[in-house]
This record gives C-alpha cells, sequence and structure tokens, in this order.
C-alpha cells in the first residue's frame, strides 16, 4: 500500500469531521494503542495518546471506544486515569459504557463444553505456565521465549488446537506472538456493527487495529468509514489505510482534534 493511498484517505476522511457534529474513534488496544509487552500488565498506551484522546473525548464531538482482545478489567486499569470511555472487551463478549454500566453476553453450552476440552489439553501438554484464560476463550502466549522455544511452543498448540477447532464451534485466531481458541461470536465485526447502528446516519467512522483479529471489524466497516492497519511493518488487509506506530498514530491523533476543534 503505498503512503499517497494513505495520506489521500486520510486527508478526505479527516476533512469529513471538520463539518461533521458527531464521529466515532473505534481503536483496537495491544499493537495499536499501545506497544506489545512481555508483561501484560505494563503495556501501556504511547506516550501522548492518552492525553490526547482526553481532549478528543472532551470536545464533545468524538466518541471514543476501545474494542479489544482484553478483558475489560484489564482495560479499565491500562488506560487509567480515563473513565469515560466505551469499552468492549473480549471481542465483544464484554461491554462498558461511558456510565460505567457494564453487560456480558452469554456462551453456550456446547462453546463451554469445547472450551473445557481445550483447557484439559493445555493442562495434559504442559502449557499451562502459558495460557491466558478469559471469558469465551483462551489463548497460548510465547512472546519473550527464546526463539526455538517459541516455535515449539506455537507448533505444539496449532497441532492440538486446530483438532480442537475441526470438532467444534470454536474458532482458532493467530495474534502477535500466540494463539486464541475462542467463541466464533461475537467478534470485534459484531462489535461495530452494534456501535454502527446506534449512530446517526452519515456519521464519520474510523477504526484503528493492527491484528488478524481486528480484519472482522475492517470488513464490516469498508464502505462505511475509514478502517486503519496500524503496524510497523506492512501485511496483507483489507484495511484501507496504513500507518506505523507510535509517531503517525500520534499524528493522526493530533488532527483529528484539531479538525474536530477548529
Amino acid at each position: 500500500m503505498h503512503d499517497s493511498v494513505t495520506t489521500s484517505l486520510l486527508d478526505a476522511f479527516l476533512q469529513q469531521l471538520k463539518t461533521a457534529p458527531s464521529s466515532a474513534l473505534l481503536l483496537d488496544y495491544d499493537g495499536t494503542l499501545a506497544p506489545f509487552c512481555v508483561d501484560r500488565t505494563r503495556a501501556f498506551p504511547y506516550p501522548g495518546a492518552i492525553s490526547i484522546l482526553e481532549e478528543i473525548v472532551q470536545s464533545g464531538r468524538t466518541k471514543v471506544i476501545v474494542i479489544s482482545g482484553r478483558p475489560i478489567l484489564e482495560l479499565r486499569a491500562l488506560l487509567a486515569p480515563m473513565h469515560n470511555l466505551e469499552l468492549w472487551g473480549t471481542h465483544g463478549l464484554e461491554r462498558q459504557l461511558t456510565d460505567g454500566s457494564y453487560s456480558c453476553a452469554q456462551i453456550n453450552e456446547e462453546d463451554a463444553v469445547s472450551l473445557t476440552k481445550a483447557r484439559e489439553w493445555i493442562v495434559a501438554a504442559g502449557l499451562l505456565s502459558r495460557a491466558e484464560f478469559k471469558l469465551g476463550g483462551i489463548a497460548i502466549h510465547w512472546r519473550g521465549l527464546p526463539t526455538a522455544e517459541a516455535r515449539s511452543v506455537q507448533l505444539l498448540t496449532l497441532e492440538g488446537w486446530t483438532k480442537i477447532a475441526e470438532q467444534s464451534r470454536l474458532k482458532l485466531l493467530q495474534f502477535e506472538a500466540g494463539l486464541e481458541l475462542r467463541v466464533s461470536h461475537p467478534n470485534k465485526g459484531d462489535a461495530v456493527s452494534s456501535i454502527l447502528a446506534g449512530l446517526e446516519p452519515r456519521t464519520p467512522v474510523a477504526y484503528l487495529g493492527d491484528d488478524l483479529t481486528d480484519e472482522d471489524a475492517f470488513r464490516v466497516l469498508n464502505g462505511h468509514g475509514l478502517t486503519v492497519l496500524v503496524k510497523a511493518t506492512y501485511r496483507e488487509t483489507i484495511a484501507n489505510t496504513w500507518i506505523r506506530p507510535p509517531q503517525e498514530l500520534i499524528d493522526l491523533l493530533e488532527r483529528w482534534l484539531i479538525n474536530i476543534s477548529g
């Protein structure tokens, strides 16, 4: 994707913000708003990002929504001191509105049984120390491991979980330095669909994301808004623009703020 294409699309989209009465900025968290970190509890947003987002929210003209694979409890801690954001956690299974009200979708019994089998497989494979258990899914992480060990964990997990996914309705997802086996729905695309349904027609909407789990969101929003791949090196994507973090991300947020403040 050429930089000239990204520049042209960004300029055209941001121009809309100057006259639109309202807009929506949707962001993934890890890899998009924050760098990856071996210690997941220390993966704080890029310097300067929170202060700009606070100003964007305070303008009253943009709804800022974070959509992440992380549980909402973790997002709250990492995004502090911001407390007036709408959050969608665990790929859309959880939702917290700006007033703090919380809701959570239910997992059906068949998926719950399949996830139990996946947990039993983890124990048998000796990967419990690499596992993250969350609502509607289980993730295996190998970030920080030596290359050979990381590759071994990846291949072992891929082999075991591919069989479980094929025999169930669960979806096997690859992300940066990890694999996740989770319920197929809701996903980030479902979250975006719900958000769009609550907005006025022709509201400018942008979604910023970095990994394969964000492709569902890009797919839903394409044709209705701006989709932005946020990644240091380009990968194949259906997003219509590409920026490199952190500086190009900060630049985009600053331009957003300027255009809604003018």
